[in-house]
C-alpha cells in the first residue's frame, strides 16, 4: 500500500531504489497499518499508539532521517544511495513487528524477521546482494542497546557502523515520549 508512503517515497532520489521500496512496501502485512507501535503503550509517544500507530511511528522515524540527511552538517558523510537505502530501511524496519502470522504481542526478534524477509523476497525487487545486505544490517540492529530480552534466547546485533547507528538513532528519536509530532489522517502536519 505504497499510497500510505507517498511523501516518504519522494525522499528517495534513485528511481531503482524508489521502485524497490514500492515493491517491499507491498509485502508488508495488513496489520502493519492497523496496530499501535507498542503493545503496552509503555515505550512510544501518544501519536504512535492506537489504530495506525505503527504506521505513524514509521513515518516519524523516516521524517527524522530525511531532515537529518538533508542537513549539510550531518548528511554530508553519506552518499545519496546510502541515504536512499537508510530511508527504505526505516520504512521497513518494523514491518514484521508482530511476525507472520500476526502474534498478539510484539515479537522481540522482529528486526531479524524483517531482515530475513527482505532477503527471502529479494527477487521481487531490483536490489543486488550488497544492497540487500545493507538493508539487513541496518534493520537487524535497529533496536540498539535493547538487544536482549529475558523472554527470548535471541540476541540482536548492536549497531557497529555509522549506517546502523543512524537508523537506530532515527527509530530511537521517533519513540521518545517527549517528542510530539502532529498527524492529520496519518500524515505529519507541517
Amino acid at each position: 500500500m505504497e499510497k500510505n508512503f507517498e511523501r516518504e517515497l519522494n525522499y528517495i532520489k534513485n528511481p531503482k531504489y524508489k521502485t524497490s521500496a514500492c515493491q517491499l512496501i507491498e509485502l508488508l502485512p495488513d496489520y502493519f497499518y492497523e496496530v499501535p507501535a507498542s503493545s503496552t503503550g509503555k515505550y512510544h509517544p501518544s501519536f504512535s499508539l492506537g489504530d495506525g500507530g505503527l504506521l505513524r511511528h514509521t513515518k516519524a522515524a523516516v521524517r527524522i532521517a530525511h531532515e537529518l540527511l538533508e542537513n549539510e552538517v550531518i548528511g554530508y558523510s553519506f552518499k545519496d544511495d546510502e541515504k536512499d537505502l537508510m530511508i527504505i530501511a526505516l520504512i521497513m524496519h518494523d514491518g514484521l513487528k508482530h511476525g507472520i502470522p500476526k502474534a498478539k504481542y510484539v515479537r522481540f526478534d522482529h528486526p531479524i524477521l524483517m531482515a530475513n524477509y527482505i532477503k527471502e523476497n529479494q527477487d521481487k525487487t531490483n536490489l543486488n546482494d550488497n544492497e540487500i545486505k545493507f538493508l539487513q544490517n541496518v534493520i537487524s540492529s535497529h533496536m540498539g542497546q535493547w538487544n536482549t530480552n529475558p523472554y527470548s534466547d535471541v540476541i540482536l546485533p548492536v549497531p557497529s557502523n555509522k549506517y546502523q547507528r543512524f537508523v537506530h538513532m532515527c527509530d530511537y528519536l521517533a519513540s521518545r515520549k517527549f517528542l510530539n509530532i502532529n498527524f492529520n489522517n496519518n500524515e505529519i502536519e507541517e
